[in-house]
């Protein structure tokens, strides 16, 4: 099998999921060849600095801005259908490599390849199967082009979506979005705890903070270890040097001001510093912590805790899902990710937290209450679509033995017949 994978590097969890797919396919037959292309960045890097620039800067600078273009995104109007030209424009760009790699089937992740794939289809007749991963949990107009032979779905829920915006049922598979299978392989919990020097009788609770803002990140970590629920917190930055620091320096004074407050409980000679201690500013409340900077591990600290606090990403959602793992979603960007939190919370698999002391209740209520936590786990379970890349590949060899049968000579002499 040859397989062609359009890509974005417009967010992780593009990449992520196409990474995914290759994986499987690869350990399923290692015969086959499997090349990954950033599309946007492979027709136009300018384009592609701008799309991926201007992304990072409009969700968390400008995120309204960001909501109200999204919303227009998703209508056909003057200015969508110019936009849609002149990506479909750069349709001849991606040939080189359909001619390099005569791929059998070609698969994107991000609405832009597949609208380039689709015109390639349309207007430059070339034909192969076309498979579209839409990677978060409701549609979007771009997602949609004729020349897509099949869509595959993160939830049951958008089939009705799509055929709401004309999309025929037989192409619509709701496979869920590929992950890497690491996240479906159950660890040895004891172990983990005990390497990781973590309490297992504990809760923990999984700060993924890596998406955030630092101001962000400690302003919501300072409401949470105000719970009066007990619990352990794994913090994880990701590769983002600047909040690892912070978060370090900030859980440095708050073991400072700790240790300062039980010497002065130990020698009355402390006295001063521990009224000095009382009446601080910097004086906060403390859970124990494990701060993580980059891990290739997230599945392990998945499935160690019992809550997550996230931003709504397509991706990281659904690893979060197929490790039973219910969410505390933090300030979800308008638009998709706002989408994502409504499917989760509607569905029961997640609440919403803020920077304000809301926070610090609805964690204390999670975290101690077992019976709400356990529902919620539920319904992550019962939404949990972990073998997704399995059901894709074997899709994809059903669309190839298709289009071959139509190409065949037979099939070809019975037709002009």
């Amino acid at each position: 099998m040859r397989v062609l994978l359009l890509a974005a590097t417009t967010g992780g969890g593009h990449m992520r999921a196409a990474q995914a797919l290759r994986d499987y396919i690869m350990a399923k037959d290692p015969d086959s060849v499997v090349e990954i292309y950033d599309a946007i960045q492979y027709v136009s890097p300018m384009l592609n600095k701008a799309v991926t620039n201007g992304y990072v800067y409009m969700a968390t600078k400008t995120p309204k801005l960001f909501g109200g273009m999204y919303k227009s995104t998703d209508k056909s109007n003057p200015f969508n259908k110019s936009f849609e030209a002149a990506l479909g424009g750069l349709r001849k760009k991606l040939l080189p490599a359909i001619e390099s790699l005569k791929p059998d089937v070609v698969v994107t992740t991000h609405s832009f390849a597949t609208e380039m794939a689709a015109a390639l289809k349309v207007k430059e007749n070339i034909q192969f199967p076309l498979v579209s991963i839409i990677t978060d949990f409701a549609v979007h107009k771009t997602y949609i082009n004729e020349g897509v032979d099949a869509y595959i779905l993160s939830s049951e829920e958008m089939v009705g979506q799509m055929i709401e915006r004309g999309i025929h049922k037989d192409v619509l598979y709701p496979y869920g979005i590929p992950i890497s299978g690491k996240f479906l392989t159950k660890i040895d919990r004891a172990k983990a705890f005990e390497e990781e020097q973590l309490d297992p009788e504990l809760p923990t609770l999984l700060l993924m903070a890596g998406s955030f803002g630092v101001t962000d990140v400690l302003k919501v970590y300072h409401k949470i270890v105000k719970s009066e629920a007990d619990f352990q917190i794994i913090a994880i930055t990701g590769k983002n040097e600047k909040l690892y620091e912070t978060f370090e320096k900030y859980l440095s004074k708050i073991d400072l001001n700790n240790t300062m407050y039980e010497l002065s409980k130990l020698y009355p000679s402390m006295k001063q510093q521990r009224s000095n201690y009382h009446n601080s500013r910097e004086r906060k409340p403390s859970k124990p912590t494990k701060l993580l900077y980059y891990t290739d591990e997230v599945e392990k600290y998945m499935q160690m805790s019992d809550l997550i606090v996230t931003k709504p990403g397509g991706l990281t959602v659904t690893e979060a899902i197929a490790t039973g793992l219910p969410m505390a979603i933090f300030k979800a960007i308008p638009g998709q990710e706002e989408q994502n939190a409504d499917f989760l919370c509607r569905n029961g698999m997640a609440v919403r937290i803020n920077k304000d002391k809301t926070c610090t209740a609805t964690i204390t209520e999670l975290l101690s209450n077992p019976n709400k936590l356990e529902a919620m786990r539920t319904a992550v379970r019962n939404n949990s679509n972990g073998d997704s890349a399995a059901k894709v590949y074997g899709l994809m060899v059903k669309l190839i033995e298709k289009y071959r049968q139509e190409k065949s000579p037979d099939n070809s002499s019975s037709d002009n017949n």
